[in-house]
C-alpha cells in the first residue's frame, strides 16, 4: 500500500470554509483504480492557521502514480488555484509506502 498526503496551513478563521470547499467538489476518485480511501484530517491550531491534511490509501505507489497523469486527477485539480486565500502557504506532499498495516 501507499499513502499519499498533503499537508495545508488554512488561516484561521477560514477552516469552516476550507472543510465546505472539499467537502462539495467532485474527487473524481471513485473508479479509479487502486483507489481504496480518503480521509480529510483537521489537526492543530497555532496562532496563525489550523493545520489540515488530506490523506489518501493507495494499493500501491504504482497505482497512485498512475492517478497523477489521469484525466481524474486534472478533472479534480482544475479549481485548485481557486481558494487561494484560504492558505498561509502552499500544500506540502508527503508521500509513504507502507511497511506493516496492521486491522
Amino acid at each position: 500500500m501507499y499513502i499519499a498526503m498533503n499537508r495545508f496551513q488554512i488561516r484561521r478563521g477560514s477552516e469552516d470554509e476550507f472543510e465546505r470547499m472539499w467537502k462539495q467538489r467532485d474527487s473524481h476518485l471513485s473508479g479509479v483504480p487502486g483507489f481504496v480511501e480518503f480521509h480529510l484530517l483537521r489537526g492543530p491550531e497555532t496562532e496563525s492557521f489550523t493545520l489540515f491534511a488530506s490523506h489518501t490509501v493507495w494499493e500501491s505507489l504504482a497505482a497512485f502514480e498512475a492517478w497523477t497523469t489521469s484525466n481524474a486527477f486534472r478533472a479534480a485539480h482544475a479549481q485548485a488555484g481557486q481558494n487561494r486565500q484560504l492558505y498561509l502557504d502552499r500544500p506540502h506532499f508527503e508521500g509513504f509506502e507502507v511497511v506493516q498495516h496492521l486491522r
